[in-house]
């Protein structure tokens, strides 16, 4: 099984290769070329470490069942995760939530950037890569810290995050700024999300920059779902929640389900779509967008344009215009035209807009329903299901329980649900308790201090990673401008310690 650009240009790559480079010399992002079918799950199941093994050892055939099975269990060690099924499936209602955040960051990032280091370190001894590597994040809030703590100190990495300074809630802030490790850099960027992600594809795509790059020995990957190996991890919590239904007997073997996704960046649902592809039976995609709602519209209506406002919303995780993941489904919905893919790529570049061919509509949504959220609706979602179920919903994961009310309501569909659960309720410990207590004034800026008001309100644990935040000190204050970025790179490579401390 191999790998190839969704735009046409470059060589064909073993996965290995895929990972290490992160993103295909032409700027597209890799695809499989094909993917295998995996039995069905079963209610006798295994687990998480070995599922995620079978799973990464069908897309990823370079690398030994050996060597996957050790990435797996380095990855979702016990010590690491704070339930003993690392991905439990609760129900609430009559709905199951998937819940993603029990690793050490609290969110679903940790699924696959505990795991994508040793992938990494790995690629660079099969594809024999004599340079080390320099992985550059650009983050609307989880990612960042998920991937700081996966590559904290990982041999022959160095990792540079860059978040937007008044995108990210004050947890998810505190959790960047007060990273350890010799190798690690985290720059606040002036701008939105959409912003310093367009700031690190022009530093990929630098010749200046990769000569740089060079002379130091260091070559550019990235930690994003556009990198194949942050991609392919996901696809396993997919296969693992259809086992638990089929272990507790909500389903029988081979029944279709629903799946919810909050996204932003279409990385987690496009997860999904692999896992139906490789034969896992998911009747309906349910993308879940917030204000910033570009990807409903797409889906309706196969028109893709990023020129409207920009929302700072309650889930700043979602608070996207420019999904990079899209691309992806637009090679496999054509059949791998990379001419089209290509064409609209450039469009969206140039203008911001682009609209595919009623066909390739089609062939998405037999697969997707999107709905969006406002504000207003989620901080109503977690105080409703708060008060008739006892559970609490972070923001983002409340922006998919209202889109499947809604997509239930408008189609009737009654197929079994699962909602995933993007991140603790704790990281967004203020929004929460606007939602729960609408009366009573809640201050943004003493986030840290009301992790301990809504563990006491709720009866909920505060997650360990999260409870000693405040006492923590503060190590990265850079800030950036858009189009200062790649001189911030520039003194990172030239003045940042490597992970041996050289």
């Amino acid at each position: 099984m191999n790998y190839k650009s969704s735009r046409g240009g470059g060589l064909t790559v073993a996965g290995a290769e895929a990972i290490r480079s992160g993103i295909a010399v032409d700027g597209g992002l890799y695809v499989p070329s094909t993917l295998p079918v995996l039995p069905v799950p079963t209610g006798t199941g295994v687990g998480y470490i070995e599922l995620a093994t079978t799973v990464l050892a069908a897309v990823l055939p370079d690398y030994t069942p050996e060597e996957l099975r050790q990435c797996s269990a380095a990855a979702y060690a016990a010590d690491k995760f704070d339930v003993s099924d690392t991905v439990p499936l609760v129900p609430v209602g009559k709905r199951h939530v998937l819940e993603l955040w029990h690793g050490p960051t609290s969110a679903f990032k940790d699924m696959a950037l505990q795991i994508m280091p040793h992938l990494m370190s790995l690629a660079l001894k099969k594809t024999a890569e004599s340079s080390d590597m320099l992985i550059l994040v650009a983050t609307s809030g989880d990612t960042g810290k998920a991937a700081l703590e996966g590559f904290r100190d990982v041999p022959r990495t160095r990792i540079l995050v860059f978040y937007p300074s008044e995108g990210v809630s004050e947890v998810q802030r505190s959790q960047m700024v007060t990273q350890d490790g010799n190798n690690v850099g985290v720059v606040a960027v002036e701008g939105n999300f959409d912003d310093a992600q367009t700031g690190v594809k022009k530093i990929f795509s630098s010749v200046q920059m990769r000569e740089l790059m060079a002379k130091k020995n260091l070559k550019l990957s990235s930690a994003n779902s556009i990198n194949w190996g942050r991609l392919a991890p996901q696809i396993a919590y997919y296969f693992s929640a259809y086992q638990s239904l089929c272990k507790t007997g909500k389903i029988l073997c081979g029944a279709p389900v629903n799946f919810v996704v909050p996204t932003g960046n279409f990385g987690n649902i496009l997860a999904g779509y692999y896992a139906k592809q490789m034969g896992l039976p998911i009747h309906r995609l349910i993308c879940a967008s917030n204000d910033n709602n570009v990807l409903t519209d797409f889906l309706r209506t196969g028109v893709y344009d990023r020129n409207r406002p920009f929302h700072q919303t309650i889930s700043p995780s979602m608070d996207i215009l420019i999904s990079s993941n899209l691309e992806r489904l637009l090679y496999h919905a054509t059949d791998g035209d990379t001419g089209k893919v290509s064409s609209w790529m450039g469009q969206l570049n140039a203008t911001g807009r682009y609209a595919i061919d009623a066909q390739t509509l089609a062939k998405i949504q037999a697969t997707f329903w999107a709905d969006w959220a406002s504000t207003d609706a989620s901080l109503a979602t977690i105080r409703q299901v708060w008060q008739q179920q006892r559970y609490l919903l972070d923001p983002h994961t409340a922006v998919a329980w209202n889109v499947a009310e809604v997509y239930e309501a408008q189609t009737q569909d009654v197929t079994p649900t699962v909602v995933l659960s993007t991140a603790s309720p704790f990281k967004f410990a203020d929004t929460v308790l606007q939602a729960l207590l609408p009366d009573q004034p809640v201050s943004v800026d003493a986030s840290l201090v009301l992790l301990t008001r809504l563990s006491e309100l709720t009866g909920w644990s505060i997650p360990s990673g999260l409870a000693g935040l405040a006492a923590k000190e503060v190590k990265h204050r850079q800030k950036c401008r858009v189009d200062t970025m790649p001189e911030v790179v520039a003194y990172f490579v030239e003045n940042r310690l490597d992970s041996s401390g050289k």
